[in-house]
């Protein structure tokens, strides 16, 4: 069974993360959601991409990526969204919460001590939330798993 997997990130290490993962989702349909950057025409190379400008910490950029996260898993009806981070996976969370979408964030490699504010702030509506190293656990509640490195 081929899924529709959303892969929202950031357009830096995080992106360069997922690009990581790309192996584990070869059988199914994705799309990428991140910042306008260098890698757009690359990206477009791979699956269909939705583009948009930094939020960072800009509480409107925040409310009018939140509509347009809407507009987006509305036509999209990803089955699953995965997510390293950033910021940006914040309203599709949100909304895939309320959608009943489910979600898998995955926190970045580099956490090892403590978890990123991203995945604070998803950690309650995530279906799956991942760890990549044991010694973040005692920082996480019972959602959190490991499985070891997955990039």
């Amino acid at each position: 069974m081929s899924l529709n997997i959303c892969l929202v990130s950031s357009h830096g290490g995080h992106l360069t993360e997922v690009l990581q993962l790309l192996d584990a989702f070869q059988g199914h349909q994705i799309f990428f959601v991140t910042y306008r950057s260098a890698r757009d025409e690359y990206l477009k190379g791979i699956a269909p991409v939705y583009l948009t400008d930094n939020i960072g910490t800009s509480p409107s950029r925040l409310l009018v990526a939140t509509i347009w996260a809407w507009g987006i898993l509305r036509t999209e009806k990803p089955d699953c969204i995965v997510s390293l981070g950033a910021e940006i996976a914040i309203p599709f969370f949100y909304i895939a919460k309320v959608l009943g979408i489910e979600t898998i964030y995955i926190e970045s490699w580099c956490r090892i001590k403590d978890l990123s504010l991203t995945g604070k702030i998803v950690y309650p509506v995530a279906n799956r939330f991942w760890v990549q190293w044991p010694e973040l656990l005692e920082f996480c509640g019972s959602k959190a798993e490991y499985y070891g490195a997955v990039i």
